[in-house]
Protein backbone atom coordinates (compact mmCIF):
# COMPACT_ATOMS: atom_id res chain seq x y z
CA UNK A 1 0.00 0.00 0.00
CA UNK A 2 3.03 2.49 1.10
CA UNK A 3 4.38 1.74 -2.80
CA UNK A 4 0.97 2.88 -4.12
CA UNK A 5 0.85 6.24 -2.16
CA UNK A 6 4.88 6.64 -3.00
CA UNK A 7 3.96 6.20 -6.70
CA UNK A 8 1.06 8.50 -6.26
CA UNK A 9 2.97 10.61 -4.70
CA UNK A 10 5.95 11.15 -7.06
CA UNK A 11 3.61 11.15 -9.94
CA UNK A 12 1.77 14.08 -8.36
CA UNK A 13 5.17 16.00 -7.19
CA UNK A 14 5.81 15.70 -11.32
CA UNK A 15 2.51 17.22 -12.53
CA UNK A 16 3.48 20.27 -10.00
CA UNK A 17 6.49 20.72 -11.41
CA UNK A 18 5.26 20.12 -14.82
CA UNK A 19 2.56 22.56 -14.30
CA UNK A 20 5.47 24.88 -12.90
CA UNK A 21 7.37 24.93 -15.98
CA UNK A 22 4.15 25.91 -17.65
CA UNK A 23 3.59 28.90 -15.96
CA UNK A 24 7.25 29.92 -15.63
CA UNK A 25 7.09 29.24 -19.32
CA UNK A 26 4.11 31.43 -19.79
CA UNK A 27 5.90 34.02 -17.85
CA UNK A 28 9.16 34.34 -19.71
CA UNK A 29 6.52 34.36 -22.76
CA UNK A 30 5.18 37.75 -21.84
CA UNK A 31 8.40 39.24 -20.46
CA UNK A 32 10.15 37.95 -23.28
CA UNK A 33 8.89 38.76 -26.70
CA UNK A 34 9.58 36.38 -29.41
CA UNK A 35 11.68 33.97 -27.06
CA UNK A 36 14.41 36.82 -27.36
CA UNK A 37 16.52 37.90 -24.68
CA UNK A 38 16.68 41.88 -23.90
CA UNK A 39 17.92 44.06 -25.84
CA UNK A 40 21.14 45.43 -24.90
CA UNK A 41 23.83 48.17 -25.20
CA UNK A 42 23.54 52.10 -24.84
CA UNK A 43 21.42 54.78 -26.30
CA UNK A 44 21.09 58.47 -25.83
CA UNK A 45 17.47 59.77 -25.31
CA UNK A 46 17.14 63.57 -25.47
CA UNK A 47 14.71 65.09 -22.85
CA UNK A 48 13.91 69.26 -21.90
CA UNK A 49 14.85 71.42 -19.55
CA UNK A 50 14.69 71.43 -15.90
CA UNK A 51 10.76 71.43 -14.71
CA UNK A 52 9.58 70.67 -17.85
CA UNK A 53 7.36 67.49 -18.79
CA UNK A 54 9.95 66.01 -21.59
CA UNK A 55 13.09 65.53 -18.66
CA UNK A 56 10.43 64.17 -16.06
CA UNK A 57 8.68 61.50 -18.72
CA UNK A 58 12.48 60.64 -19.86
CA UNK A 59 13.74 60.16 -16.25
CA UNK A 60 10.60 58.03 -15.35
CA UNK A 61 10.68 56.17 -18.47
CA UNK A 62 14.48 55.06 -17.97
CA UNK A 63 13.45 53.67 -14.95
CA UNK A 64 10.86 51.72 -16.90
CA UNK A 65 13.08 50.76 -19.45
CA UNK A 66 15.83 49.57 -16.30
CA UNK A 67 13.35 47.08 -15.71
CA UNK A 68 12.34 45.33 -18.94
CA UNK A 69 16.26 45.42 -20.45
CA UNK A 70 18.95 46.01 -17.65
CA UNK A 71 21.71 44.96 -19.63
CA UNK A 72 20.65 48.62 -21.44
CA UNK A 73 22.64 51.89 -20.51
CA UNK A 74 20.31 54.70 -21.14
CA UNK A 75 22.10 58.20 -21.38
CA UNK A 76 19.75 61.14 -20.92
CA UNK A 77 20.24 64.56 -22.21
CA UNK A 78 18.79 67.56 -21.78
CA UNK A 79 18.17 69.89 -24.24
CA UNK A 80 16.20 73.56 -25.07
CA UNK A 81 13.11 71.35 -26.20
CA UNK A 82 11.28 69.58 -29.80
CA UNK A 83 13.68 71.37 -32.16
CA UNK A 84 16.84 70.51 -30.45
CA UNK A 85 15.30 67.18 -29.85
CA UNK A 86 14.43 66.18 -33.23
CA UNK A 87 18.24 67.93 -35.01
CA UNK A 88 19.84 65.50 -32.54
CA UNK A 89 18.16 62.58 -33.36
CA UNK A 90 18.20 63.25 -37.42
CA UNK A 91 21.86 63.76 -36.99
CA UNK A 92 22.20 60.99 -35.12
CA UNK A 93 23.34 62.80 -31.61
CA UNK A 94 20.77 61.16 -29.92
CA UNK A 95 18.58 57.72 -30.60
CA UNK A 96 15.10 58.68 -29.36
CA UNK A 97 13.58 61.63 -28.53
CA UNK A 98 10.42 63.67 -27.65
CA UNK A 99 9.20 66.46 -29.88
CA UNK A 100 6.13 68.17 -30.77
CA UNK A 101 4.45 67.80 -33.95
CA UNK A 102 4.72 71.26 -35.35
CA UNK A 103 8.57 71.05 -34.91
CA UNK A 104 9.14 67.77 -36.59
CA UNK A 105 7.70 68.83 -39.56
CA UNK A 106 9.31 72.48 -39.32
CA UNK A 107 12.59 70.58 -39.78
CA UNK A 108 11.33 68.17 -42.64
CA UNK A 109 10.05 71.30 -44.93
CA UNK A 110 13.30 72.66 -44.19
CA UNK A 111 15.01 69.72 -45.46
CA UNK A 112 17.02 69.71 -42.50
CA UNK A 113 19.87 67.20 -42.52
CA UNK A 114 18.79 63.61 -41.87
CA UNK A 115 14.88 64.82 -42.11
CA UNK A 116 13.95 61.87 -44.59
CA UNK A 117 15.57 59.45 -41.92
CA UNK A 118 13.35 60.49 -38.95
CA UNK A 119 10.20 57.69 -37.67
CA UNK A 120 7.82 57.68 -35.35
CA UNK A 121 7.18 55.49 -32.52
CA UNK A 122 4.19 56.47 -30.37
CA UNK A 123 1.88 59.14 -29.98
CA UNK A 124 2.78 60.34 -26.64
CA UNK A 125 0.03 63.13 -25.44
CA UNK A 126 -0.57 66.78 -26.04
CA UNK A 127 0.75 69.77 -25.55
CA UNK A 128 -0.92 72.63 -24.65
CA UNK A 129 0.01 76.39 -24.67
CA UNK A 130 -0.15 78.20 -21.32
CA UNK A 131 0.60 82.40 -21.69
CA UNK A 132 1.46 83.39 -17.84
CA UNK A 133 1.20 87.21 -16.45
CA UNK A 134 1.82 87.98 -13.05
CA UNK A 135 -1.88 88.91 -11.33
CA UNK A 136 -1.89 92.47 -11.51
CA UNK A 137 -0.79 92.27 -14.97
CA UNK A 138 -2.82 94.67 -17.77
CA UNK A 139 -2.40 91.89 -20.18
CA UNK A 140 -5.59 90.35 -21.21
CA UNK A 141 -4.80 89.26 -24.46
CA UNK A 142 -1.98 88.14 -27.37
CA UNK A 143 -2.23 91.66 -28.24
CA UNK A 144 -1.18 93.12 -25.69
CA UNK A 145 2.09 92.10 -25.19
CA UNK A 146 3.04 94.98 -27.57
CA UNK A 147 5.86 96.48 -26.03
CA UNK A 148 6.00 94.06 -23.10
CA UNK A 149 9.34 91.91 -21.95
CA UNK A 150 8.40 87.85 -22.85
CA UNK A 151 10.17 85.08 -22.49
CA UNK A 152 9.66 83.36 -25.33
CA UNK A 153 11.11 80.05 -24.82
CA UNK A 154 14.83 79.08 -25.43
CA UNK A 155 16.41 79.27 -28.78
CA UNK A 156 15.59 75.54 -30.07
CA UNK A 157 12.51 74.72 -27.97
CA UNK A 158 9.42 74.19 -29.24
CA UNK A 159 7.76 76.89 -27.23
CA UNK A 160 9.97 79.69 -29.44
CA UNK A 161 8.39 77.91 -32.22
CA UNK A 162 5.10 78.02 -31.05
CA UNK A 163 5.15 81.25 -29.30
CA UNK A 164 6.16 83.64 -32.50
CA UNK A 165 3.75 81.89 -34.21
CA UNK A 166 1.23 82.88 -31.96
CA UNK A 167 2.46 86.88 -31.66
CA UNK A 168 2.79 86.88 -35.57
CA UNK A 169 -1.27 85.73 -35.57
CA UNK A 170 -1.91 88.28 -33.13
CA UNK A 171 -0.17 90.96 -35.35
CA UNK A 172 3.19 91.26 -33.45
CA UNK A 173 6.53 90.84 -34.82
CA UNK A 174 8.62 89.29 -32.38
CA UNK A 175 11.78 91.04 -32.84
CA UNK A 176 10.35 94.15 -33.09
CA UNK A 177 7.41 94.35 -31.31
CA UNK A 178 8.18 93.26 -27.78
CA UNK A 179 11.30 92.54 -25.74
CA UNK A 180 11.54 89.18 -26.57
CA UNK A 181 13.77 86.95 -23.66
CA UNK A 182 15.32 83.25 -23.72
CA UNK A 183 13.74 82.52 -20.80
CA UNK A 184 11.94 78.68 -20.23
CA UNK A 185 10.41 76.77 -17.56
CA UNK A 186 13.43 76.44 -15.39
CA UNK A 187 14.09 80.33 -15.38
CA UNK A 188 10.86 81.78 -16.20
CA UNK A 189 8.62 81.14 -13.21
CA UNK A 190 11.29 82.83 -10.66
CA UNK A 191 11.92 86.18 -12.81
CA UNK A 192 8.78 86.60 -13.12
CA UNK A 193 8.20 86.71 -9.25
CA UNK A 194 11.12 89.21 -9.04
CA UNK A 195 9.54 91.51 -11.84
CA UNK A 196 12.18 90.57 -14.47
CA UNK A 197 9.61 90.30 -17.35
CA UNK A 198 5.95 90.61 -17.99
CA UNK A 199 4.44 87.41 -19.74
CA UNK A 200 6.12 84.27 -20.63
CA UNK A 201 5.07 81.28 -22.55
CA UNK A 202 5.36 77.64 -22.09
CA UNK A 203 3.96 74.61 -24.07
CA UNK A 204 3.77 71.47 -22.60
CA UNK A 205 1.69 68.57 -21.16
CA UNK A 206 -0.82 69.19 -18.57
CA UNK A 207 0.18 69.82 -15.53
CA UNK A 208 3.98 71.02 -15.98
CA UNK A 209 5.41 71.14 -12.63
CA UNK A 210 7.44 74.44 -12.60
CA UNK A 211 4.11 76.20 -13.05
CA UNK A 212 2.81 73.59 -10.11
CA UNK A 213 5.35 74.86 -7.69
CA UNK A 214 4.75 78.18 -9.05
CA UNK A 215 1.41 78.55 -7.87
CA UNK A 216 2.44 77.64 -4.32
CA UNK A 217 2.18 81.44 -2.79
CA UNK A 218 2.25 83.32 -6.51
CA UNK A 219 -1.23 83.69 -7.80
CA UNK A 220 -0.63 83.91 -11.52
CA UNK A 221 -2.59 84.23 -14.36
CA UNK A 222 -3.30 82.90 -17.38
CA UNK A 223 -3.95 84.88 -20.38
CA UNK A 224 -6.49 83.14 -23.21
CA UNK A 225 -5.46 82.16 -26.87
CA UNK A 226 -8.85 82.25 -28.30
CA UNK A 227 -10.07 79.65 -31.78
CA UNK A 228 -9.66 83.26 -33.64
CA UNK A 229 -6.01 83.26 -33.61
CA UNK A 230 -5.85 79.14 -34.06
CA UNK A 231 -7.35 79.91 -37.12
CA UNK A 232 -4.90 83.19 -38.42
CA UNK A 233 -2.57 80.05 -37.05
CA UNK A 234 -3.73 78.20 -39.96
CA UNK A 235 -3.40 80.58 -42.48
CA UNK A 236 0.38 80.83 -41.81
CA UNK A 237 0.28 77.12 -43.55
CA UNK A 238 2.87 74.74 -43.31
CA UNK A 239 3.42 73.03 -40.06
CA UNK A 240 0.65 75.27 -37.80
CA UNK A 241 -1.63 72.85 -39.10
CA UNK A 242 -0.89 70.85 -36.44
CA UNK A 243 -2.46 73.36 -33.91
CA UNK A 244 -5.28 72.93 -32.66
CA UNK A 245 -7.70 74.49 -30.74
CA UNK A 246 -9.01 73.81 -27.41
CA UNK A 247 -9.91 74.60 -23.51
CA UNK A 248 -7.09 73.98 -20.67
CA UNK A 249 -9.82 72.30 -18.17
CA UNK A 250 -9.84 73.32 -15.04
CA UNK A 251 -8.37 70.46 -13.12
CA UNK A 252 -4.47 71.39 -14.58
CA UNK A 253 -3.87 73.95 -11.95
CA UNK A 254 -6.80 74.56 -9.38
CA UNK A 255 -5.65 76.96 -7.26
CA UNK A 256 -4.95 79.42 -10.51
CA UNK A 257 -7.67 78.72 -12.60
CA UNK A 258 -10.64 78.48 -10.06
CA UNK A 259 -12.74 76.29 -11.40
CA UNK A 260 -13.01 78.07 -15.37
CA UNK A 261 -11.38 76.62 -18.30
CA UNK A 262 -8.99 79.11 -20.48
CA UNK A 263 -9.00 79.24 -24.10
CA UNK A 264 -5.83 77.85 -25.70
CA UNK A 265 -4.40 75.85 -28.53
CA UNK A 266 -2.70 71.67 -28.50
CA UNK A 267 0.05 69.98 -30.39
CA UNK A 268 0.42 66.26 -30.33
CA UNK A 269 4.03 65.00 -28.94
CA UNK A 270 5.29 62.20 -30.70
CA UNK A 271 8.31 59.80 -29.62
CA UNK A 272 10.66 59.56 -32.41
CA UNK A 273 13.85 57.59 -33.77
CA UNK A 274 15.85 57.03 -36.47
CA UNK A 275 14.81 54.35 -39.87
CA UNK A 276 18.33 52.79 -39.01
CA UNK A 277 17.48 52.19 -35.20
CA UNK A 278 17.71 48.78 -34.48
CA UNK A 279 14.22 46.67 -34.95
CA UNK A 280 13.94 44.77 -31.62
CA UNK A 281 15.09 47.68 -29.51
CA UNK A 282 12.67 49.61 -31.24
CA UNK A 283 10.12 46.97 -30.05
CA UNK A 284 11.18 46.60 -26.82
CA UNK A 285 10.95 49.88 -26.22
CA UNK A 286 7.88 50.90 -27.78
CA UNK A 287 6.06 47.95 -25.53
CA UNK A 288 7.91 49.67 -22.46
CA UNK A 289 6.15 52.79 -23.51
CA UNK A 290 2.30 51.46 -23.42
CA UNK A 291 3.10 49.12 -20.68
CA UNK A 292 4.28 51.72 -18.08
CA UNK A 293 1.82 53.71 -19.12
CA UNK A 294 0.04 53.86 -15.29
CA UNK A 295 3.52 53.78 -13.32
CA UNK A 296 4.65 56.86 -15.14
CA UNK A 297 1.45 58.30 -15.06
CA UNK A 298 1.50 58.48 -11.62
CA UNK A 299 3.76 61.29 -11.85
CA UNK A 300 3.64 62.24 -14.78
CA UNK A 301 0.05 63.46 -15.39
CA UNK A 302 -0.35 63.60 -19.18
CA UNK A 303 1.35 60.21 -19.81
CA UNK A 304 -1.56 58.86 -18.30
CA UNK A 305 -3.10 59.69 -22.25
CA UNK A 306 -0.55 57.52 -23.55
CA UNK A 307 -2.95 54.37 -25.03
CA UNK A 308 -2.20 51.76 -27.98
CA UNK A 309 -5.12 52.79 -29.95
CA UNK A 310 -3.21 56.69 -30.83
CA UNK A 311 0.13 55.82 -30.06
CA UNK A 312 0.24 54.11 -33.67
CA UNK A 313 -0.82 57.84 -35.24
CA UNK A 314 2.81 59.64 -35.53
CA UNK A 315 1.84 61.97 -38.28
CA UNK A 316 3.98 63.37 -39.62
CA UNK A 317 6.51 60.52 -39.63
CA UNK A 318 6.20 56.96 -40.65
CA UNK A 319 6.35 53.99 -38.19
CA UNK A 320 9.24 52.86 -37.34
CA UNK A 321 9.16 48.78 -38.39
CA UNK A 322 10.25 48.08 -34.85
CA UNK A 323 7.00 49.75 -33.49
CA UNK A 324 4.36 48.54 -36.54
CA UNK A 325 5.56 45.03 -35.00
CA UNK A 326 4.57 45.66 -31.39
CA UNK A 327 1.72 47.27 -32.21
CA UNK A 328 0.81 44.34 -34.68
CA UNK A 329 1.50 41.76 -32.19
CA UNK A 330 -1.30 43.35 -29.69
CA UNK A 331 -3.82 44.25 -32.47
CA UNK A 332 -7.29 42.24 -31.27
Amino acid sequence: MSRVFATIGRRRALQGAAAGFVVLGLLLWWLLPLGEAPPSGTITFSTGTKAGVYQEYGRRLSNELDKDMPDLKVRLMTSDGSQANVARVATGKADFTIAAADAVETYALAKGPGADRLRGVARLYDDYVQLIVPPDSNVQSVADLRGKRVAIGRPFSGVRLIATRVLKAAGIDARKDITPLADGIDTGPERMKRGDIDAFFWSGGLPTQGLKKLAVGYPYRFVPIGSDLVSKLHDQGGASRYYRATNMPESAYPSIQKGATVATLAVSNVLITRKDTDARLTEWLTRAVLKSRDEIGSHVHSAQLVDVRTAIYTDPLALHDGARRYYRSVKP
